[in-house]
């Protein structure tokens, strides 16, 4: 008899503690590889379970059913995770839900179908975008204009443009390796895949890709970009029916008093810009990378990250989830944007206050999203042509990439009607 109740006792206990629920935590402290903790968050999603995101809670954790499969998954991916119990579960979930704190639980359902619209040649290392969705062993698909132009666009739910240049200036590389053999070549395979498509200009074939990107965001299609391509893009859009390239791109001068003929009603983001005339390594006077030289300095280099209400502000909440609100500056080509030259109605996500210049900014267009991000990569804080890549095993927990993920998983929230 006493036996059996001890065996009752063990059964009964042995429930209560049986654990139903993973949680990733993303704080300082106790994440191991907070990178790889989005790819196991993805790769749950993907097998039709669905997650919770946490935001606020712990640097914004991730709560998953549990499997010996997900622990196992853990485990090989180097994922620091804890098992909870119902009750600690509902405890969690509980407090997170009270008015009177700025937390949030939202369902991720969907796990979105990613294209990175990049050239052929490019390896992963040469965009951060590639490099953290390949260590977080995140799906993808490469398309570039061929693709785009053929409406391909339509099946995916997520889209980065790579380092893109969308004026036809091949990056404003001339003045310092017009006489590079790579220059050389990458200019000649953009001026064959123009022609190919049916373009006598390569900024002609660009647009044309522009506003096939511009059309998929306003049909409800989720953009992210970095670096160059964020002014270049809206620059481009902004400049259709204006030849804005010099001879030396195009063959052709530029149209007269062109700088008087940009709309800047077309754009995504950015308004009352002005475009660079010389040949300087610059696309316009939204970019902060010359005017933030003496005015920064690398030790004091740091954007904050702006808080939100996580209730009422889920999309720039989930965008802003990070181990810390200090993340490092770094540059590219666009390093960071003039905050006087960001439209009214996009958010600046992050901001070094220092120079007041926006780094992070997010915005709507039409049914879609779009995030422009400035700098190159966020754990190489001066990239120039030829250097080596990244090795994101000694990043494991970079703020700076935290947020390209961020931007990843956004698609797959479960869609709430909008407070008013």
């Amino acid at each position: 008899m006493i036996k059996k109740a001890f065996l009752l006792l063990f059964i009964l206990v042995t429930t209560v503690l049986k654990a139903n629920y993973i949680l990733l935590p993303m704080d300082d402290e106790s994440q191991h590889n907070h990178l790889k903790a989005y790819g196991i968050t993805y790769w749950v999603i993907q097998k039709h379970q669905k997650a919770k995101w946490l935001l606020n809670y712990r640097g914004g954790s991730f709560l998953l059913p549990f499997t010996s499969e997900i622990e196992k998954e853990c485990k090989i991916r180097g994922v620091s995770y804890e098992l909870l119990s119902d009750g600690e579960t509902e405890s969690i979930l509980k407090e997170i839900s009270s008015p009177s704190v700025n937390m949030e639980a939202i369902v991720l359902e969907k796990a979105p179908k990613i294209a990175v619209y990049s050239p052929d040649g490019k390896q992963p290392w040469d965009d951060a975008v590639t490099m953290v969705l390949a260590f977080a062993e995140i799906p993808y698909d490469v398309i570039y204009d061929t693709q785009v132009l053929n409406d391909e666009l339509i099946v995916y739910d997520w889209l980065h443009l790579h380092h893109e240049d969308f004026t036809g200036q091949y990056g404003k590389f001339y003045k310092n390796y017009r006489a590079a053999s790579w220059y050389i070549a990458e200019k000649k395979r953009q001026e064959d895949l123009a022609k190919s498509l049916g373009y006598d200009k390569v900024s002609q074939s660009k647009l044309a890709v522009a506003k096939k990107i511009r059309d998929y965001v306003i049909g409800g299609g989720f953009m992210f970009a970095m670096c160059s391509a964020t002014d270049s893009f809206d620059i481009a859009l902004s400049a259709e029916g204006v030849d804005i390239c010099q001879a030396m791109f195009d063959g052709d001068p530029t149209s007269p008093n062109y700088q008087s003929q940009i709309n800047y009603k077309s754009t995504f983001a950015f308004k009352n810009f002005t475009l660079e005339r010389t040949l300087r390594y610059e696309f316009s006077d939204i970019d902060m990378t010359t005017k933030r030289n003496k005015v920064v300095p690398k030790d004091l280099d740091y954007f904050t990250l702006k808080d939100y209400s996580a209730k009422w502000d889920p999309i720039p909440t989930m965008l802003c989830q990070n181990h810390t609100s200090l993340v490092k500056g770094f540059f590219g080509q666009t390093t960071a944007f003039d905050h006087t030259k960001v439209k009214s109605n996009v958010l600046i996500l992050g901001q070094n206050k220092l120079n007041n210049e926006a780094r992070y900014i997010h915005g709507i267009k039409g049914k879609g999203f779009f995030t422009f991000y400035g700098g190159h990569d966020p754990e190489d804080y001066k990239h120039r042509v030829g250097d080596p890549k990244t090795e994101l095993e000694l990043h494991p927990n970079s703020p700076g990439y935290r947020l390209i993920l961020n931007n990843l998983l956004f698609p797959a929230a479960k869609k709430k009607p909008q407070k008013t």
